[in-house]
């Protein structure tokens, strides 16, 4: 395991310049779940994530003259920021290696602090493989997002500040990416409360390090797809692989579905912005993926805010229309004056707020003198959309 020391080390060194994030009960989440659940909100950490600690703690411990040459690494954004900022306490050279889709936010975020931005490849692992080649022809010292012990034992910081204020948990929920959260974190848990049992929580579209703890021995993955680009790792680490199996209990997965649900789940109910990422310990307790937890006290590490407005419009949209509160309808009408009106008067009727209407008389599909029109509307949930389909039925405007 990293040693206890250079956590606790770590968490002096950084002391001045990383927040000691809130952790606080989440009755909504403990309701639905069965668990007492607490949430440490490393979304709201300077930078947005629980990055930073290991950046900085990684660029604090180089010499004078390695920092004078600069550093380099390759981050799909938390880890980015968390170096250039890092980097920029110390007045020295940082250069971010970021994959080419990597949301414009979180290449905003790393340019803020003055650092040089360079975009190569699909993924996190060929952003990766040019940035160690860029580091040793233009010698500047590499800073691993996760394989790296100083930055472990900066993340690790993350289960003091929680044993700091609750001790007497019984599990411990982490995401899983490259794992160099979950290796300084479980490495602190077990150092001082062994009986935590701690789990790791990957993204199923990114399979690589749960495979590899699985069956306890590092594989890779051809690709990788998921909106957790924070996790979205191809290849495992041999290093944080290694600390994972000395020190965590188990590793499971979630879909991209489930942690929609939950990114919108925080953004309504606990009124926070959290990543896909830093969203995937909620999504296992929203969909049961730890029956065996309840009744007992669990903290969910939410490990970073750096959301793509983008992507967060699409699932807000998306879990509108699931949840019922949003309903589309296309109707075909006679194109003549008032088949409109007489249409949006049956919605108001039905308290059916129209959000948008579109009217297309031009389709091939259409008979001559007929229309469609799309509605986008509001609505109060399944049985109020029910009882708009049945009046639309009756009044002949959709079919069975």
């Amino acid at each position: 395991m990293i040693s206890l020391k250079s956590i606790q080390e770590a968490r002096k060194r950084i002391e001045n310049v990383v927040a000691d994030t809130p952790f606080s009960y989440a009755p909504h989440l403990s309701e639905i779940s069965g668990c007492e659940v607490y949430l440490k909100k490393e979304n709201l950490q300077n930078t947005g994530a629980f990055k930073l600690r290991g950046a900085y703690n990684k660029i604090a411990k180089l010499t004078n003259e390695q920092r004078a040459c600069g550093v380099v690494t390759a981050s799909a954004g938390n880890h980015a920021q968390g170096v250039a900022f890092s980097a920029s306490k110390f007045d020295a050279k940082a250069v971010i290696v970021m994959p080419e889709s990597t949301p414009l936010t979180k290449i905003n975020g790393v340019k803020r602090y003055g650092a040089e931005v360079i975009l190569r490849g699909a993924n996190y692992d060929e952003a990766y493989a040019y940035a160690v080649e860029y580091g040793k022809n233009n010698k500047l010292t590499f800073v691993h997002p996760f394989a790296d012990e100083d930055v472990m034992a900066g993340q690790g910081t993350v289960a003091l500040e929680i044993l700091d204020k609750c001790q007497d948990l019984d599990a411990v929920l982490i995401p899983v990416g490259g794992g160099g959260l979950i290796a300084g974190m479980a490495s602190a848990f077990k150092a001082i409360s062994p009986h935590i049992e701690v789990i790791g929580v990957s993204a199923l579209g990114a399979p690589a390090f749960k495979n590899s703890f699985d069956l306890k021995k590092a594989v890779d993955t051809l690709s990788v797809r998921t909106i957790a680009d924070g996790i979205a790792v191809r290849d495992t680490s041999i290093i944080t692989l290694s600390h994972a199996l000395e020190c965590v209990d188990q590793v499971i997965s979630v879909d991209d579905a489930e942690i929609a649900s939950a990114i919108l789940f925080l953004l309504e109910k606990q009124k926070l912005v959290v990543e896909g990422a830093g969203s995937v310990g909620v999504a296992a307790l929203l969909h049961g993926k730890l029956k065996h937890l309840q009744g007992k006290k669990v903290a969910v590490v939410l490990s970073g805010g750096n959301m793509d407005v983008t992507l967060l419009s699409v699932i807000i949209e998306k879990g509108l229309l699931k949840s019922g509160r949003k309903m589309n309808v296309t109707v075909t009408l006679i194109d003549k004056p008032g088949s409109l009106k007489r249409f949006t008067e049956i919605l108001e009727e039905l308290t059916a707020n129209i959000v948008h209407i579109a009217y297309d008389r031009t389709s091939i599909s259409l008979d001559y003198g007929d229309a469609n029109v799309t509605v986008h509307m509001e609505t109060k949930g399944e049985e109020h959309q029910k009882e708009i389909r049945q009046r639309l039925k009756n009044e002949g405007y959709l079919r069975d």
